[in-house]
């Protein structure tokens, strides 16, 4: 069994697809599945990278293709990126697909299973579709395209939806992106749910009084309420300013300190809105090296995750369960019955709060910032979670068993059944 994964990034960068994907390549080439990627040259923040075109990386082959290089800057330029990644990419898997493989296709570009689809078919391997989001929908629900994007995108959506219903299967990241699915018209036997995880062993808990960067970064002594990640469209940040500057106005509450790491086009816009308010009691960070992970969200005393309702079902964020992983309580931000306020309401770990009330969640933060105790309790809860349900291994356990089913038999495509492991059902 050889199996092919085709997504824009992958290790080193640190961007969510590339580490879910190296987390799954490395774990499965470590249980002797032959495993190749194609990927592009580039760091996901940075666009003049280039790294080595052919690569062996522990036990996975990795071939990195031509690209442009326009980076994440504006709309058009990532769309030129994403085009000269759908021809390369093709070519690529043309190349080096065979009858007997199984092609794995991202969502990082957008819609890539159309052409994955097509190139399996012709060179006779099973077709894999990994959905990490939900595309043209999440365009359409953040109008990317302005009012008229749902017409704009309704060609691009027939060809999506018929290439996830040939497909061999299609494995969701969440039980509202089933729907979503299903919705589409793909059948319930090709559809598997395989949530995102976490690796619990390299991501552990760190006491503040044993964590460097609490003292690197001069948090030692106050409450630390961070967001980590990504912060781009899909969150939001009009609610997080008017959060920041009431827990600031607030006399008699208790003193927070908001800390942001990573990167996105919301960190520049809340740069901008919190220095013209001349708010202080914030701390910015670049993305934190993956080595560093366990320390650089075990600083914080809670975690944010932010998601607008309208993309519920197209999007589960992935911090959630490094977050967990670190043994800290979290806020969520978004629908009261979305996927991460189900987990969170499930198993205790923390708070779900609606969209569009700042001073809702600057209140929440203070009655937690004076209730220690409850944030320790909240912090194990969502450690146990994470290592009963979200861990890594059992992730990779999850998809070896499903590649097996698919090796076993003689590829066909679109002639397939729906196989998902018994953890995926009691997890999701």
């Amino acid at each position: 069994m050889r199996v092919i994964f085709i997504n824009r990034f992958f290790y080193p960068d640190h961007s969510a697809t590339s580490q879910m994907l190296s987390d799954l390549a490395f774990g499965l080439a470590e249980r002797d599945v032959v495993v190749s990627v194609i990927t592009s040259r580039l760091h996901y923040d940075d666009a003049q990278a280039s790294l080595p075109v052919h690569e062996a990386i522990k036990g996975v082959h990795v071939e990195r293709i031509w690209t442009s290089q326009f980076g994440r800057a504006g709309l058009l330029s990532r769309s030129i990126d994403y085009l000269t990644f759908y021809f390369s990419a093709a070519w690529m898997l043309a190349r080096v697909a065979r009858r007997g493989d199984i092609v794995v296709a991202m969502t990082d570009p957008p819609a890539f299973s159309i052409l994955a689809s097509i190139v399996a078919w012709v060179r006779g391997a099973s077709n894999i579709n990994w959905l990490q989001d939900v595309f043209p929908e999440v365009a359409e629900a953040l109008q990317l395209a302005g009012r008229r994007s749902t017409h704009l995108f309704r060609p691009l959506r027939i060809l999506r939806d018929i290439s996830l219903r040939r497909a061999s299967m299609n494995v969701a990241i969440g039980s509202l992106m089933v729907e979503r699915l299903l919705q589409s018209g793909v059948e319930p036997r090709r559809i598997a749910i395989i949530p995102n995880w976490a690796d619990t062993a390299a991501i552990r808990p760190v006491p503040s009084t044993e964590n460097r960067l609490r003292s690197d970064w001069n948090l030692s002594e106050k409450f630390v309420v961070a967001y980590s990640g990504n912060l781009g469209r899909a969150h939001g940040i009009e609610m997080l300013v008017e959060a920041i500057a009431n827990s600031a106005q607030t006399a008699d509450a208790p003193k927070i300190q908001w800390l942001f790491i990573g990167g996105g086009v919301g960190f520049m816009k809340l740069q901008r809105a919190t220095d013209e308010l001349g708010l202080t009691n914030i701390t910015f960070r670049p993305y934190q090296p993956r080595e560093q992970l366990a320390e650089s969200l075990s600083v914080a005393d809670v975690h944010l995750v932010f998601l607008r309702p309208e993309l519920e079902g197209l999007i589960v964020p992935s911090k959630f369960y490094g977050i967990a992983a670190a043994g800290r309580p979290l806020v969520f931000v978004g629908a009261a019955n979305g996927e991460i306020a189900r987990l969170i309401n499930q198993f205790g770990c923390g708070v779900a709060l609606a969209s569009g009330n700042g001073a809702g969640l600057a209140e929440t933060l203070a009655t937690l910032a004076k209730d220690p105790q409850r944030c320790r309790q909240l912090g194990e809860r969502a450690r146990a979670m994470c290592e009963a349900n979200f861990s890594k291994e059992l992730a990779i356990t999850a998809w070896s068993d499903l590649l097996e089913r698919f090796a076993v038999r003689k590829p066909r495509f679109a002639r397939t059944h729906a196989v998902a492991s018994q953890h995926n059902k009691e997890t999701c």
